[in-house]
């Protein structure tokens, strides 16, 4: 993390932004269920604002300074964190009715990386599950931002297509100030087509 993010994320500023202009845009209307799954959680802004709509959050982080302080901040609330790769996750198959991820998927260093990922959501989301994410559009003032940290932004145009390779099959995507999309794992039927 440059020393960018470590002035912004943890302000009161940005987790005023993720509670009023991310997190209730790309949630709204959707049933996050009782068990969620929060993918790079950071300092814990968006976490604080899910923990309060679901009965179990489950938070993975990469960093392992952060996992530190966010399990500490956290400890005795309804919220799990755990210190994983999210390309890999340590977690069962069909286990949250939903997962989450905001304004970190440009920080995973490669498009195989970040499929990856899809791929992961996909399999540990029960089959009527759904995956809520938003992030940053590419910028010339957002690569400055990231100077010598990872910045790799999602090229909306091909994000369709990639989740659906991960094992999506509902996907909405909203393209406006920012990236957000909604996606729903491909259900399996147990019966054959009559």
């Amino acid at each position: 993390m440059n020393e960018n993010h470590a002035r912004l994320c943890p302000s009161p500023e940005w987790a005023e932004h993720l509670h009023t202009d991310v997190i209730p845009v790309v949630t709204d209307g959707v049933d996050l269920g009782d068990e969620m799954l929060e993918i790079g959680p950071g300092p814990g802004a968006s976490t604080e604002w899910l923990r309060h709509r679901v009965q179990h959050l489950v938070a993975v982080e990469h960093d392992e300074d952060a996992c530190t302080r966010l399990s500490e901040r956290m400890a005795g609330m309804n919220v799990r964190v755990v210190h994983a790769d999210a390309t890999s996750l340590p977690l069962e198959a069909d286990t949250f009715d939903s997962a989450a991820a905001f304004t970190m998927l440009h920080h995973v260093p490669t498009p195989e990386l970040q499929d990856a990922l899809f791929a992961e959501v996909a399999r540990v989301l029960r089959s009527d599950g759904v995956f809520v994410a938003a992030d940053s559009l590419a910028s010339d003032g957002l690569a400055e931002f990231h100077e010598g940290d990872t910045y790799n932004p999602i090229d909306p145009t091909t994000l369709e297509a990639r989740l659906r390779r991960a094992g999506f099959a509902d996907v909405s995507i909203t393209v406006a100030d920012s990236l957000m999309f909604v996606a729903r794992p491909r259900r399996v039927n147990s019966l054959p087509a009559e």
